[in-house]
């Protein structure tokens, strides 16, 4: 069931309001019924791989809870007679237990995840070598069907389990609250990934009726259905068509899909997150922002602390802190120190561990090299940026345009026209596609088309561009707007006739320039895939 569906919209119809129909005490209960059932209609057998994470990991979590409390009571219980080293002693052997659980959970759930989305993958590769290097045999492929939001729900599952095993939040106690917390279904589709700590205190409480808490969600949710319909879903065809025939379309073309792609991929995303965080305001639900602004960052860094704030902060805080202190990590420091000195050695073991964040953000991202290079790529340009910051810093020293409106400009630009670059990894099927279309920017010499009318063959046609122009200056104006504060909040405060055309004129908006068509079926979010 697509969150763009008649379907979806109906479950909604029925859902909120019954949610405050019945008692207090039924309401999560309630949700957490509704969270399930969404996740049947996506198909039964993936409540099987939904409900097996949401098990072992509220067992695992109470078990080394319950051994921390012991711990706590036993060294409470025996302070006068343990000296520091018997306490260090026994926190280590309790550590050791904890440790068993946490490592035992992590891998079954990460490996259930490895097996449904990426055994294929490893399958074609050991495959493609046998084959280059003359071997016969041949491994089968395995037939699973990838389960809904699996990356997102294993992630969340993934980092209750470590903030448990590093004492960061208690162990929940009671199994349908955690499991409302991970089946929540509005972020099943595609995120945010929520931490236990920031969710469970709004997700897990009942709460009374708001009129206005309720209008403003059902408001984030038209905006966000504003943004996939009318933007996303009518860019798509113009997008299909260019990556879809790489021989065809070269050169400008590419460039025109980049763009268009890019500026597909903000809606579709950002309209999806507008939704979910609308349908959980419905309810009194809190969910953190996923966005700020990002395509107006002036770096590839301060582009991914706005992008997917969820996913950057949870590989930034589960894989790359840990990596980098780990004690291999610790011992090619201080190797790279006495191989190559202070300077050399104290940047090299943060440079390896960004690769192994960004390897696994690629991977994460799909069972694909095109994935895989992207987030080699993101590492590279990041890696190089960190390295000319002197000189950076040494052109500001003698150059005053940091503060100048022209030059902050061109390094929105810059970023941005970076951005989509990278984003054809993600358009295109495979790697020499990718690098072709890339080089082709710099080879077909074919600028003419970009304002020629040839852009009215790609599936695309003076109305849609007008619509999507449109709607591009709508998302630019509400962008620039929110810098001050939430436009929601100011056009409360507006006069009612004022609110009313606002909101109606988005409705209007999205019954009837949304790109439905005939015999319409609502695409899915791009993120669906991952």
């Amino acid at each position: 069931m697509l969150l763009t569906s008649y379907g979806f919209l109906g479950f909604l119809a029925v859902l909120i309001p019954v949610s405050y129909l019945v008692p207090k005490r039924c309401q999560r209960p309630l949700l957490l019924a509704a969270s399930l059932f969404f996740y049947f209609l996506a198909g039964p057998a993936g409540l099987l791989y939904i409900l097996t994470p949401t098990a072992t990991t509220f067992y695992a979590a109470r078990r080394m809870g319950e051994n921390l409390e012991r711990q706590s009571a036993y060294l409470r219980a025996h302070r006068a007679e343990l000296d520091k080293e018997a306490k260090r002693t026994y926190k280590d052997g309790q550590k050791r237990v904890r440790l068993r659980w946490f490592v035992g959970c992590l891998l079954l759930n990460l490996g259930i995840l490895a097996v449904v989305k990426y055994a294929n993958f490893i399958i074609g590769n050991i495959n493609g070598v046998l084959s280059a290097t003359g071997g016969t045999g041949r491994l089968s492929f395995i037939t699973l069907a990838l389960p809904l939001g699996i990356s997102f729900y294993t992630f969340q599952a993934v980092g209750y389990l470590i903030d448990v095993y590093r004492g960061t939040v208690p162990a929940e106690k009671r199994f349908f609250r955690f499991a409302l917390f991970i089946t929540f279904f509005p972020q099943l589709i595609q995120g945010p990934i929520s931490r236990y700590g920031d969710l469970a205190e709004t997700l897990c409480e009942p709460c009374d009726f708001n009129a206005r808490q309720v209008a403003s969600g059902l408001q984030r949710i038209l905006w966000g259905y504003f943004k996939k319909l009318v933007i996303a879903d009518r860019i798509l065809a113009g997008v299909s068509t260019v990556t879809g025939d790489v021989g065809a379309y070269q050169g400008a073309y590419v460039f025109a899909g980049m763009l268009l792609y890019t500026l597909e991929l903000y809606a579709d995303f950002t309209g999806g997150i507008d939704i979910t965080i609308g349908i959980a305001e419905t309810m009194g639900i809190s969910v953190r922002e996923n966005f700020l602004r990002p395509y107006f960052s002036k770096s590839l860094k301060e582009y991914w602390r706005r992008w997917h704030i969820s996913m950057c902060s949870w590989f930034r805080d589960y894989l790359f802190y840990p990596v980098s202190v780990s004690r291999p990590m610790q011992r090619f420091t201080r190797f790279s120190r006495q191989r190559w000195g202070n300077a050399v050695g104290k940047r090299l073991p943060v440079y390896l561990s960004m690769l192994v964040v960004w390897f696994a953000t690629g991977v994460w991202h799909g069972a694909n090299w095109n994935f895989i290079v992207w987030g080699l790529c993101n590492w590279l340009v990041l890696s190089v940026s960190e390295e000319l910051e002197p000189l950076y810093a040494r052109f500001h020293s003698r150059f005053a345009v940091a503060e100048h409106f022209w030059y902050r400009l061109f390094q929105v630009g810059r970023t941005f026209l970076l951005v989509c670059c990278l984003n054809l990894f993600d358009c295109y099927p495979s790697l020499s596609h990718t690098f072709g279309a890339l080089a082709s920017l710099f080879t077909a010499g074919n600028w003419r088309v970009l304002w020629d009318g040839s852009l009215l063959n790609i599936g695309l046609t003076p109305l849609d561009y007008g619509i999507v122009a449109v709607g591009t200056a709508a998302l630019l104006l509400v962008s620039l707007s929110q810098r001050s504060g939430s436009v929601r909040a100011k056009i409360a405060q507006k006069p009612y006739a004022v609110r009313f055309a606002v909101w109606y004129g988005l409705f209007l908006a999205v019954l009837l320039l949304g790109a439905y068509g005939v015999g319409y079926d609502a695409s899915q979010f791009i993120y669906n895939q991952f």
